[in-house]
């Protein structure tokens, strides 16, 4: 069958293109622009956007399964989720993992009241977030972020991925919202550490106020309203961001990979190199 990964060349989309190939997946990659993508050979590259639902009718042609974005650009919820629901159901697509954030709009609420077979995929956080701090750490040996003693358990996006994997192609996970974290819950600082150690560098922490994460993020181009939210998050963090819980293990059957593997994975990201 040809499943349709949206965001297919983001954080979490790509290693979702990667581990449906593996399981011999027909995949196909919904991107705006194909000429600037580079996705691994086999893979079907259509053009559209899912804040245009008009363009969506060649990705969705003979798709039986699809992994959905809930945000468009600048992490903007997507208000077209009753019509990416209906075009789906129209083309005969009858699985869709969904990529959410724990908050229903209008994407995930149209999701859940069709009649697809849907599982809702949250994790709490991205290790992949870390590689914010590439540059700095490269330039100086530093990471200046917020709040350094705050725990969290942040996922492999690999592992996403493989429970996207699953439950795109078995049964047994429709109806499902899957909280999804790492192996342990570890904080700001301790990732530095273990960064530095991934590239053999001890690298210093620098703990900015939440003013200077704001105007961070707003010259990464963040929109207002998201800046608000995460900081919020992260000054307030719900129990779920720190508490491990067991669903990737679970799901596919092998334990969550740790930070330290992450970073031992990444670590040409904190070294210049490609």
């Amino acid at each position: 069958m040809t499943i349709l990964v949206t965001g297919a060349t983001g954080t979490v989309g790509r290693r979702v293109v990667d581990e449906l190939l593996q399981r011999g997946q027909k995949v196909r990659a919904l991107t705006r622009n194909a000429l600037h993508e580079n996705l691994p050979a086999g893979v079907e590259v259509v053009e559209g956007d899912l804040s245009d639902p008009s363009t969506l009718a060649a990705a969705l042609d003979g798709v039986s399964g699809m992994h959905l974005m809930t945000t468009g650009a600048q992490y903007t919820p997507l208000q077209t989720g009753p019509e990416i629901v209906e075009l789906a159901t129209k083309a005969g697509v009858r699985k869709v993992t969904v990529l959410w954030s724990g908050e229903k709009g209008a994407v995930e609420q149209a999701v859940e009241a069709s009649n697809l077979d849907w599982t809702f995929l949250q994790p709490v956080e991205f290790m992949g977030n870390s590689r914010k701090w590439a540059d700095s750490i490269r330039s100086e040996g530093l990471v200046r972020d917020m709040l350094g003693s705050a725990l969290n358990a942040s996922v492999h996006e690999a592992d996403i991925g493989r429970v996207a994997a699953v439950a795109l192609t078995e049964e047994g996970h429709a109806g499902k919202e899957y909280l999804l974290t790492g192996p342990e819950a570890i904080t700001v600082q301790d990732k530095v550490r273990i960064i530095g150690e991934a590239i053999g560098r001890d690298l210093r922490f620098v703990e900015v106020s939440i003013d200077e994460e704001r105007e961070q993020m707003r010259k990464m181009g963040v929109q207002a309203d998201v800046i608000e939210y995460v900081i919020d998050w992260n000054l307030n963090p719900p129990k779920m961001a720190y508490t491990v819980v067991s669903t990737v293990e679970e799901v596919i059957g092998q334990p969550a990979q740790t930070f330290a593997e992450w970073a031992e994975e990444h670590a040409h990201c904190f070294l210049g190199q490609t």
